[in-house]
């Protein structure tokens, strides 16, 4: 580590100084309840997330998770923007060797024609989860080889230059800027994500000092293009807030269990209580997994939490935090995002579509 009970209320403006939060929802479903639950709970926490002032809020895509409810991230993220009126709304993300280009920008297309200037369009490259999913899907293991090309074709779409495709146009789509963003942990994607003058969100899968390396290869291989004139990095990092550091730590503790119960046994459980994932009768290796997933999260008091993003978002260069917490009590988990509100303020930025 760099180490609720009531509803979300408007959080105050503390000191400036501070990157800009935001919030990535995996639509976990909790012990207890079911799928659509799941679905419809992300849809007000995205209300709860506009009302304490985050910047963005973005919907995943899973398919065929046990424990994650949300496979069509377009289709939720307009559900999201119909119920929200000023919160930046998008995906993290789409996973494009699951889709054609073509569709994708007509998704974004409609979704930006309708809420515009609100719009992100995450990209990803991640295969689904299994390897039944993926004949599902019809995508098989070497199905992110072409995603180079497949991201030009797809923003190609908006801009309307379709070298591969001449005579194919997205409509609507052409035209529109949806603000694109590349997701990625290694050099290969932060590259790509430079070269194309894209928004780069990234993670500390390989620890800290990995990930400032990637946002150093990407600032190094940015131009400037039609979709931002600058490089803008986002970090995905779960956190956790409250008044105590070991009751902060506890609400990383339900999705750490499920991922560990996921690399263990290949499942991805519903979220359960954090009492009862620590006292389950663990193997050395899932005990291993759990310590590992709370330690690669950020968990303390709102001071302690406010310095060591400040201290991180400084080290690697980053403007913004894509929040990750999930946790079994959605009334803790609430809690958390509004002590988080209070305590970090975002610095003043010039005008951007991000």
């Amino acid at each position: 580590m760099t180490s609720v009970q009531e509803a979300p209320t408007a959080a105050p403006a503390p000191a400036p100084g501070g990157p800009r939060l935001s919030v990535l929802d995996r639509s976990s479903i909790r012990e207890g309840r079911d799928p659509s639950g799941a679905v419809r709970e992300t849809v007000e926490f995205a209300r709860a997330a506009e009302e304490l002032g985050y910047h963005r809020f973005w919907v995943s895509e899973h398919h065929g998770v046990p424990g994650l409810a949300g496979p069509a991230p377009a289709v939720l993220a307009m559900a999201v923007a119909e119920r929200t009126s000023s919160i930046r709304v998008g995906t993290g993300g789409v996973m494009l060797p699951n889709h054609r280009p073509l569709a994708v920008a007509e998704s974004f297309g409609v979704l930006e024609s309708l809420h515009p200037g609100r719009i992100d369009m995450g990209v990803g490259r991640s295969l689904a989860f299994t390897s039944g999913i993926r004949r599902a899907l019809g995508t098989g293991r070497d199905s992110a080889a072409d995603f180079p090309e497949r991201l030009a074709e797809l923003l190609g779409y908006f801009t309307g230059d379709q070298r591969d495709h001449p005579g194919v146009r997205a409509y609507p789509g052409e035209g529109l800027r949806p603000s694109p963003f590349l997701l990625g942990t290694g050099e290969g994607s932060a590259e790509l994500a430079g070269r194309l003058g894209l928004a780069l969100v990234t993670a500390p899968v390989r620890g800290e000092e990995a990930m400032a390396g990637v946002v150093a290869r990407y600032r190094d291989a940015f131009r400037p293009s039609v979709w931002g004139a600058e490089p803008y990095t986002a970090v995905a990092l779960g956190v956790a807030v409250a008044p105590t550091e070991e009751e902060a730590r506890r609400l990383l503790v339900p999705e750490a269990w499920a991922q560990a119960h996921s690399r263990t046994r290949g499942v991805f459980p519903p979220l359960e209580p954090a009492e009862r994932a620590l006292e389950r009768e663990m193997t050395p290796r899932q005990r291993e997994y759990l310590e590992e997933s709370v330690a690669a999260g950020l968990y303390g008091t709102p001071d302690r939490v406010r310095a060591e993003l400040a201290r991180l978002t400084a080290r690697i260069g980053a403007e913004e935090v894509l929040v990750t917490l999930s946790t079994y009590d959605r009334a803790e988990m609430l809690d958390s995002y509004r002590m988080l509100a209070e305590a970090v303020a975002p610095a003043p930025s010039p005008a951007s579509p991000r």
